[in-house]
């Protein structure tokens, strides 16, 4: 889903060539009908299975964003000159990122390139962000964001997001934590890629984002397409890349490739 970061956040959802406004559906019915096509959203072929959310299988295994070390930036290879597409490795992993506390379903580590860090909070369904480093590379973001991960989590629990906003935190007093308890790992990595390479971010301010709820679920239930091809309920919120229905939720990224007709 594409976003506005207002306050709330606003969706849109893409439907062939068109971009659905959602939230004026929140509150009223909406149909979500799998058409029994899968299309690569690199080739255009048609596949029975989607992986790495929306490839053909050919393309999963050929491309530079279906690689391992897109799952665990730590272990990026481009400086070793074996990236599948050294040109999509240059404008996506060569770029500056940076790495950020959030609160989502409780507090975790993360890391983004710096233009998407907005949509990345949002994706993820953060109420709190607070950027802590900025890195030339990817990789450098995926050494820092390991280290800080051995004393928080670096996921989110998607049903406990599900439930309700979580509790606030202090962001601000658990980077000064989590900084003290990393400092040798940290001056490490910095000693590695050189002062200029790592720079800590000291003056940003809290990020804090609400979402278009109406009401959360008392019981998560997963809808998908792979079991229920017609999705019908009543669209009660949004949050991160999940529809919430009062019939079950699901996650759209997960379907990106699946051709869906929808009806409010």
């Amino acid at each position: 889903m594409r976003i506005t970061p207002v306050s709330p956040v606003a969706y849109r959802l893409p439907v062939g060539d068109a971009l659905l406004d959602l939230q004026p559906v929140i509150g009223h019915d909406i149909e979500l009908r799998f058409q029994g096509e899968i299309l690569c959203s690199h080739c255009g072929r048609g596949t029975k299975k989607s992986y790495s959310q929306g490839y053909c299988f050919p393309c999963s295994q050929k491309l530079a964003a279906c690689d391992l070390c897109v799952l665990q930036p730590s272990r990026c290879h481009f400086h070793l000159g074996t990236c599948r597409e050294p040109e999509w490795g240059q404008s996506h992993c060569m770029q500056p990122h940076l790495v950020y506390l959030a609160n989502t379903s409780g507090l975790k580590v993360g890391i983004t390139r710096v233009h998407q860090s907005m949509t990345r909070w949002t994706d993820q369904g953060a109420t709190q962000a607070l950027p802590i480093f900025q890195v030339a590379t990817r990789q450098i973001s995926g050494l820092i964001e390991s280290a800080l991960a051995q004393h928080v989590s670096d996921r989110t629990d998607w049903r406990a997001l599900l439930r309700g906003p979580p509790d606030p935190v202090d962001l601000v007093a658990e980077r000064g934590g989590l900084l003290d308890l990393c400092r040798s790992d940290l001056d490490g990595i910095g000693a590695r890629f050189g002062p200029d390479a790592v720079q800590r971010i000291e003056s940003a301010e809290v990020t804090r984002l609400e979402f278009p709820v109406l009401d959360y679920p008392d019981k998560i239930r997963s809808l998908s397409f792979d079991r229920t091809p017609d999705i019908q309920g009543r669209l009660q919120g949004i949050k991160g890349q999940y529809l919430i229905l009062n019939t079950g939720v699901i996650n759209v990224r997960k379907f990106r490739s699946y051709v869906v007709s929808v009806e409010t």
